[in-house]
């Protein structure tokens, strides 16, 4: 089955993941789809210091589970540190490696040991065939199961672009390669303090990697994507999701 994987980047409220929840469990019911839902804890790698990060662990966790009970999904999170893993693997069924740790060994071999499958984010300087290394770090640890993600690569300053042959080159390696299509069309750094981004550029992203063999999606959503306190320029607006993902089916 193709994965989804959306929810807003960052854990803002409960009300903001009851929104969000909401449609997409009616989104699953409505196509026959899984779509896993995804928010942070923590954004611990903002471009600046005040930025908005998130409730934190304890807190986070939390609103994680209520979002289980209440609404019935399956649940991913990002970890930034090893000590993270355990916690988190309590509570969520996937746990991502963000993209600039995914050299991090002691980070990856915590999270392959919680039993709980593994998405591993392609970082920013590595080639698709450079994934290898970490997923073996993962694999040999015990992960059960590993994803790699695509999410393009630096392209000077501020800048990011897509080299879809990383997705058949991941195949090679990993049998469920992601495609990031919200990170993929940042401005890293680009909005005074903030990241930038190129929302409209979403749907080509998506259906480019399907074309290349991308067999899960990865979107990040937010009712007003203009107000979210975190990768605001490169969200999908929630109402626009389905649509999006019934063209990929």
């Amino acid at each position: 089955m193709t994965k989804f994987i959306a929810g807003p980047c960052v854990i803002e409220s409960a009300e903001l993941l009851d929104a969000v929840a909401e449609r997409l469990a009616a989104i699953n019911r409505r196509l026959g789809t899984e779509i896993i839902f995804k928010a942070s804890f923590d954004k611990a790698n903002r471009t600046s210091l005040g930025s908005f990060r998130g409730p934190g662990i304890d807190r986070g966790l939390q609103m994680l589970a209520d979002v289980r009970s209440k609404w019935g999904l399956h649940l991913l999170t990002d970890i930034h540190e090893a000590w993270q893993a355990a916690p988190a693997g309590q509570v969520v069924d996937v746990l991502q490696i963000p993209a600039f740790l995914c050299r991090q060994t002691d980070l990856l071999v915590a999270a392959a040991k919680t039993g709980k499958t593994v998405n591993i984010k392609k970082a920013q300087f590595l080639s698709g065939a450079d994934m290898r290394y970490p997923y073996d770090k993962a694999r040999e640890s015990g992960a059960p199961e590993i994803w790699l993600t695509e999410r393009g690569n630096s392209f000077g300053y501020n800048n990011l672009v897509v080299d879809f042959r990383n997705i058949p080159d991941m195949l090679q390696i990993a049998p469920t390669v992601i495609m990031d299509c919200t990170h993929s069309v940042q401005r890293p750094g680009a909005a005074n303090g903030t990241t930038g981004g190129n929302r409209e550029f979403v749907p080509a992203m998506a259906r480019a990697a399907k074309a290349f063999g991308a067999n899960g999606y990865f979107f990040e959503v937010h009712p007003d994507p203009d107000h979210a306190k975190s990768d605001g320029p490169n969200m999908l607006r929630l109402d626009d999701l389905e649509s999006l993902i019934e063209s990929l089916l």
